[in-house]
């Protein structure tokens, strides 16, 4: 058994700024307050203890891509994540073929099955998008909804499948939400033209999740507001990319002051994450990184992010002046419950994962613990 102290802990509902962890083995043991009951634990010296963040949406980073069908890029680009505090996440993939995506799903089921990773599993973004809407997704490969091509992916990625994104005004969508819901993969909203309406009548057939909110998607007008009101009227998870970028910090704090339990903290990372400006690729696209950001050398577009899940929690407390334990939640707790995993992890609660991360008072990771063991 471990016990840390001198961190204050950040839990859903409140932060015990005076109080101890203690783990066994994987998994957290129990929580207290005040003074700690060993006297060999170990003193954090200030700062954050929070759960480990929880990605359900990124490409990649370090260099390496999720969507590469090569093992040794897909754990390179988990590992560095982890190093910034994301314990838990999705191996986004974009739209290519979809003999492509088989292969690339079923390396991402090897490292999922086999290895020492955050990976919890793969995210389809695509290919079943739309046109007007694709964004840095290649229009080239966009396929109508089919729910025969759809259960192949999900055969091959034995059970490592977790969501996919789907425009709901195509035809044949529908029929894909609810082959998604009957499978356990959860069906999101994304790269849609769709109306009110449309988006609404998706939602009711089982999509719970809106890829990255306003991005990729028919924007909000008075008369029509399309996919972005109708996710946020119903309840659904809304992803939101908080680096600054892709939306403006006030509509960070709108998501979250309409109901902090909506608000899912996500990087959309690519793998220039981490490597700087210069020119890579996304699902074979040229792109350009220039002062952090991505966009596709042809278009502009842009094509992804250079975000980490901790600087998107410190952006989230300072930048949108939200709540620390309330941007905590939205990259950890109401994740974990879109994915079905909160009785496992995204919580500091005894019997769940012993995945921590420590902050420092200026919300920098200081150290990242995954299965009870600090990382290197």
């Amino acid at each position: 058994m471990t016990v840390l102290y001198g961190a204050s802990i950040v839990t859903p509902d409140e932060i015990i700024t005076e109080g101890w962890i203690a783990t066994a083995g994987a998994r957290i043991d129990a929580i207290g307050r005040g003074a700690p009951p060993a006297t060999d634990a170990q003193n954090l010296g200030g700062g954050f203890l929070v759960p480990a963040f929880i990605d359900i949406h990124c490409h990649g980073g370090a260099g390496a891509d999720f969507g590469s069908a090569d093992a040794e890029q897909v754990d390179r680009a988990a590992r560095y994540h982890r190093n910034h505090g994301t314990g838990g996440m999705l191996a986004s993939l974009v739209t290519a073929p979809i003999e492509e995506l088989c292969k690339q799903l079923a390396v991402i089921a090897d490292i999922v099955e086999s290895a020492d990773t955050p990976l919890l599993g793969a995210h389809l973004e695509g290919p079943f998008l739309s046109q007007m809407r694709c964004g840095a997704q290649n229009p080239a490969f966009l396929t109508a909804p089919d729910v025969s091509a759809f259960r192949k992916m999900v055969d091959v990625s034995r059970g490592t499948l977790k969501m996919i994104t789907i425009a709901p005004e195509l035809p044949g969508a529908g029929e894909v939400v609810e082959a998604a819901r009957a499978a356990g993969v959860v069906a999101a909203l994304g790269h849609t033209d769709a109306t009110f309406a449309q988006a609404a009548t998706a939602i009711v057939r089982g999509a719970s999740v809106a890829t990255h909110l306003f991005n990729g998607m028919r924007p909000l007008r008075h008369r029509d507001p399309g996919p972005v009101l109708a996710s946020l009227d119903s309840g659904i998870a809304c992803e939101v990319i908080n680096d600054g970028v892709h939306v403006h910090a006030a509509i960070t704090r709108m998501v979250a002051e309409r109901d902090p339990s909506q608000l899912v903290l996500v990087t959309d990372a690519i793998s220039a994450t981490g490597m700087g400006d210069g020119q890579y690729t996304l699902g074979g696209q040229p792109v350009l990184v220039e002062n952090g950001q991505a966009r596709l050398a042809s278009s502009g577009s842009l094509a992804g992010s250079t975000l980490t899940m901790d600087v998107a929690v410190r952006r989230a407390v300072v930048e949108c002046g939200l709540p620390l334990e309330v941007a905590v939640a939205a990259a950890s707790t109401n994740p974990a419950r879109v994915l079905g995993e909160s009785s496992r992890r995204g919580r500091i609660a005894a019997g769940l994962a012993a995945d921590l991360v420590h902050l420092d008072d200026e919300l920098q990771v200081k150290n990242v613990i995954c299965g009870g063991r600090r990382q290197p």
